[in-house]
């Protein structure tokens, strides 16, 4: 299939909204064929599915990779969260929620990456507001 199947331009229409088209860069580079597929079908069959919203997949996904321990797999998904408009405080409680019945050092993990996640976006605004004051 073409990179702009229905599929794809579905897939990464999602993917803009939430802000990660610029995600699965090293799939991209290594692997078209699986960056084709995650767009096509992850992004543009099921996560574009009908009953649950963007807002609800994401606290899903962040939920479960914190319960399966992933060492990196959140830190896309907390900033897809924070971009689509969750705030800050809803993610930490989530973040205590899955903490309780996957464990501390499971939510000790999440927040290490959270608190990641938030530097790198003060740091992306205190560079805006920099670049707006030279101007």
């Amino acid at each position: 299939m073409a990179k702009d199947s229905k599929r794809f331009k579905r897939g990464m229409k999602l993917m803009t909204s939430m802000g990660r088209k610029n995600n699965m860069l090293i799939q991209k580079e290594m692997f078209p064929d699986l960056y084709r597929m995650s767009v096509e079908h992850l992004f543009g069959d099921v996560w574009t599915r009908p009953y649950l919203s963007i807002r609800d997949r994401e606290l899903i996904t962040i939920a479960t990779n914190m319960a399966m321990g992933r060492p990196a797999s959140n830190i896309p998904h907390f900033r897809s969260a924070l971009h689509i408009g969750m705030p800050k405080e809803e993610i930490l409680e989530l973040i205590m929620q899955v903490g309780m019945y996957a464990g501390w050092g499971t939510m000790g993990y999440a927040l290490e990456q959270f608190k990641k996640v938030l530097e790198e976006r003060a740091e992306a605004e205190q560079g805006k507001t920099k670049s707006k004051k030279k101007k």
